[in-house]
């Protein structure tokens, strides 16, 4: 399929569509060892383009998959002890992918996996405070310590923020953080006399884990990647 020159030098992310039109004007760009003097060029997909003699290609798309986390199973590629990593649960096609923070060995529900390592970290910079929300089972029945986690809390020195937490009944809260600092929920719940029984990922920003069967993967669209991107 045609694009015009600017565009693709756009899209590779050299340059903005305005600055990639000043190159070509300039001389800079080459098309199949061809100098290129105007934007008004269109070049197919098997064409060479170079600027400066350095070969451009077009970015990869980014891609974007809800997954399943089982229980007992590490977020990590690799794992010193042993033990079953979220790769394992995997197909192959799908072990290139990063994940978009970690969810611990006893943790289920939603992780987001992701082929662009940027778009990975933007989505756990604090800074970016996307919420997360669980379903957290804790023992005991005497909640009226949570009310320093809603206010926001230190632990061994650790400051976490405000969370939103909601009785759901039969020992279930439903809690969101925005920082998603190591075992957060776990520490705070735990310093608030409510240690955590089991811990269930339900939502990451907008993305619902919904009925999505345990250790399964499921593709989002570029929409809704689109959608996201536009918040950070």
């Amino acid at each position: 399929m045609s694009v015009r020159i600017a565009k693709f030098i756009a899209d590779c992310g050299f340059a903005s569509r305005r600055a990639a039109e000043e190159l070509i004007v300039n001389g800079h760009v080459t098309v199949n060892g061809n100098k290129i003097t105007t934007p008004v060029f269109f070049i197919e997909n098997d064409d060479t383009v170079e600027i400066n003699g350095v070969s451009i290609s077009k970015r990869q798309e980014t891609e974007l998959y809800m997954f399943h986390k089982p229980l007992n199973t590490m977020t990590t590629a690799h794992d010193p002890n042993g033990r079953k990593t979220i790769y394992d649960c995997l197909p192959d096609e799908y072990k290139n992918l990063k994940y978009v923070g970690r969810l611990d060995y006893k943790t289920t529900g939603l992780l987001l996996l992701t082929n662009d390592g940027d778009l990975a970290r933007k989505l756990t910079l604090p800074s970016s405070e996307i919420p997360r929300t669980y379903i957290a089972t804790v023992n005991g029945n005497d909640f009226s310590g949570l009310i320093h986690a809603k206010k926001g809390i230190t632990v061994d020195g650790i400051k976490y923020a405000p969370m939103k937490i909601e009785e759901l009944g039969n020992n279930n809260l439903r809690v969101t953080i925005t920082e998603g600092k190591k075992n957060e929920v776990r520490i705070v719940l735990r310093a608030c006399g409510c240690p955590v029984r089991k811990l269930h990922r339900i939502s990451f920003g907008n993305f619902q884990l919904g009925k999505l069967p345990v250790g399964k993967i499921q593709k989002l669209s570029q929409k809704t990647i689109d959608e996201m991107l536009k918040t950070l």
